[in-house]
C-alpha cells in the first residue's frame, strides 16, 4: 500500500495548451492517504479517469509531480507503479479457466503454487464464483466476466493501489450492493489503498470513507458522505449529491438576514467573508418546511415515494422541493419556511462561513 501525493497535477490532451478550458484536469494538489478508500465522484467528463489513469500510469500528466509514499512516480510505467487497475468494462482472457484467470497476476509474479491457491479460492469465495473456478472464461455471462475482473484486481496483497474505473456498470443491481459490501469488507482486513471512479453517488457514498467530488476538472469537495451532504462547499456539490438535490436561489444578504424576492429569511449566523459573485442561499428539501405559515408557495406536484413525498413547488419565482414525511399534512394553500440549521450561503458557487 502506498500514501499517494498528488502534486499540482495537470493535463491536457492537446498538443499546446494555453487557457484553463484546454485542460481535462486544471489543478489538482491532494493527498491519498495510505490505506484509505477514496471514491471520485462526478458526471461524465469531469476528468475522474483521467486522473485515475494518472495515478495507474495509463496517461503521463501534462504538468505536476506524481509521487507515492514520497517517491516521484511520474515517469514510472503502470507496472513499476504495481498497481492492479480493474476498468468499467471485463478484461479475461477467455481461453483460461476461471481459476486461471486469477492464478495468473501471481504466478506471473512468481509467488509460490500453494499461496496461489490459497489466495485464488478465498478469491472465489468473495465474488461468488467457487463453483465456477473450472469453466472456460468464454461463454460466461458480461457480470461474470466483470466478477473475474474484479477478482483479479483483488487476489493480489503486494499492490501500492487497487484503482477501479466504474466497475460496476454491467453488473445486476442485487450484485453491485454485494460486491460493495465484500469491496469494504476487503479493505477493513488487508487496508488497501483503494481509489473507485463512479458517476453514482449510491455507490460513491457507500463505498468511500472519503468521497472527491469533481467538477469541470477540478475536485470541488473532499469529504465523509455526512459532510457533502449537510455542508456542501460549493453549489454543484449540492445539486449532484441528494435526490432531490440542495435547493439554491438567489438572495442578498444584509447582517443576519437573507432576501429572497420579497421575503427575509432569518440566517443561523453572519457571513464571514467578503462576498463576490452572485449571492445564493442554498437548502436541501429535507430542511424546507410545508404548512401555513412561511412564504406563499404554489405546489405543481407531488411525488408519492413511500415513507415520504418529494413536494415541488414555486415560492418568488423559484422552483422549490421540500420532502415531507409519511403522513405528513400539505395544506391546499400552502406555505414554505426554511429551517435555519439547513441554511448555507454561497457567493460565487463557494459556501461562505458564518459566525454563529
Amino acid at each position: 500500500m502506498a500514501r499517494i501525493d498528488l502534486d499540482h497535477i495537470r493535463h491536457s490532451y492537446l498538443a499546446n495548451p494555453s487557457r484553463d478550458e484546454d485542460y481535462a484536469l486544471k489543478e489538482v494538489h491532494h493527498t491519498f492517504e495510505d490505506g484509505g478508500a477514496y471514491a471520485l465522484l462526478g458526471p461524465s467528463g469531469c476528468g475522474k479517469t483521467t486522473l485515475l489513469n494518472i495515478i495507474s500510469g495509463l496517461l503521463h500528466a501534462s504538468e505536476g509531480r506524481l509521487l507515492f509514499d514520497g517517491e516521484d512516480v511520474s515517469g514510472y510505467s503502470t507496472e513499476a507503479r504495481n498497481i492492479a487497475q480493474v476498468f468499467q468494462f471485463p478484461v479475461v482472457y477467455d481461453t483460461m479457466t476461471v481459476y486461471d484467470n486469477l492464478a495468473f497476476p501471481l504466478r506471473n509474479r512468481g509467488v509460490p503454487e500453494a499461496q496461489v491457491d490459497s489466495k485464488v479460492r478465498e478469491t472465489l469465495e468473495m465474488i461468488d464464483l467457487a463453483a465456477w473456478s473450472n469453466r472456460k472464461a468464454q461463454g460466461l455471462t458480461a457480470d461474470q466476466k466483470q466478477k473475474i475482473s474484479l477478482g483479479r484486481g483483488l487476489v493480489r496483497s503486494d499492490v501500492n493501489a487497487i484503482l477501479f474505473d466504474e466497475p460496476l456498470t454491467v453488473i445486476d443491481p442485487h450484485m453491485k450492493w454485494v460486491l460493495r459490501s465484500q469491496l469494504k469488507l476487503l479493505h477493513k482486513r488487508f487496508g488497501h489503498t483503494m481509489v473507485y471512479v463512479t458517476h453514482d453517488q449510491t455507490e460513491a457514498l457507500t463505498f468511500a470513507d472519503a468521497v472527491v467530488v469533481m467538477y469541470e476538472g477540478e475536485i470541488v469537495q473532499i469529504g465523509t458522505p455526512g459532510e457533502l451532504f449537510e455542508r456542501p462547499k460549493h453549489t454543484f456539490v449540492g445539486y449532484f449529491i441528494g435526490s432531490p438535490g440542495m435547493n439554491v436561489v438567489p438572495v442578498s444578504i444584509a447582517g443576519r438576514e437573507a432576501k429572497f424576492g420579497d421575503q427575509t429569511i432569518e440566517l443561523p449566523g453572519v457571513p464571514q467573508t467578503p462576498m463576490g459573485g452572485a449571492i445564493e442561499l442554498g437548502i436541501r428539501p429535507e430542511f424546507v418546511r410545508i404548512g401555513r405559515e412561511g412564504m406563499p408557495a404554489t405546489i405543481d406536484k407531488v411525488e408519492d415515494i413511500g415513507r415520504q413525498k418529494i413536494v415541488r413547488a414555486v415560492v418568488n419565482g423559484q422552483r422549490i422541493a421540500a420532502v415531507v414525511p409519511e403522513g405528513g399534512d400539505i395544506p391546499s394553500e400552502a406555505h414554505v419556511s426554511f429551517d435555519p440549521d439547513g441554511i448555507n450561503i454561497y457567493a460565487g458557487s463557494w459556501r461562505v462561513e458564518m459566525e454563529r
